[in-house]
């Protein structure tokens, strides 16, 4: 069974740790970049060559501290794989719409995530540079849908460069895994009750600790 979300220490409800996947080039940096806009801390872990951001945004009334993993351009050290997808929520694949290779790589890259991530994580397909003039276009819009499709994921077209579709790619899949998460908790809280019920004495504490981290 799946654990439960990071609850609240004060600042915020949910903590999600996204990832960025795809070849090198494709602007997974500056979609990153893009998204923090200077509302970031920025730590980087040199040993492994993996930049992660913080970055804390409001969705449905709810504080959610989203983990942003980069790989930085180390994607060839295929050593990282493991402990980096490791308690991923949600994957976001990127291909540069003008390099049909990064866009044919990404099969590479989900047949990755289901060796590596847990099952239930979300993913999205993000098309990088459709800003580029429609005749450096080497992957048409269509074809873009049509992989997704056959995957059953969200697709968008974004440009780290003009700001298109940015801020909408990281809300609609953090949206995504909010609302699985919050389904989890909705299935687990009848046992909770349950639990509590049977042995007072036993449950008071925890019935004082639950009230005190979802109360607020």
């Amino acid at each position: 069974m799946a654990a439960p979300p990071a609850r609240a220490r004060a600042d915020y409800d949910y903590l999600i740790k996204l990832l960025l996947i795809g070849d090198s080039g494709v602007g997974k940096s500056c979609l990153l970049l893009r998204f923090s806009d200077g509302s970031f801390t920025t730590s980087f872990i040199t040993t492994i060559g993996i930049d992660f951001k913080i970055r804390t945004i409001e969705l449905d009334g709810k504080r959610i501290k989203l983990q942003i993993w980069d790989t930085a351009g180390q994607e060839r050290f295929r050593t990282i794989t493991t402990a980096y997808y490791r308690g991923a929520m949600g994957i976001l694949l990127v291909y540069d719409v003008t390099d049909e290779s990064s866009f044919n790589n990404i099969k590479n890259w989900i047949r990755n995530i289901e060796q590596h991530a847990s099952d239930n994580v979300n993913k999205i397909l993000v098309g990088n540079k459709a800003d580029m003039d429609e005749s450096k276009r080497a992957v048409p819009t269509s074809k873009g849908q049509a992989l997704a499709d056959e995957y059953g994921i969200k697709f968008f077209e974004t440009s780290a460069k003009t700001n298109m579709n940015v801020e909408e790619v990281f809300f609609s899949v953090a949206r995504d895994i909010k609302q699985r998460l919050a389904e989890t908790d909705t299935k687990a809280e009848p046992q909770t009750i349950k639990i509590n019920q049977q042995g007072q004495a036993a449950g008071s504490s925890e019935a004082a600790q639950k009230s005190a981290c979802c109360g607020s």
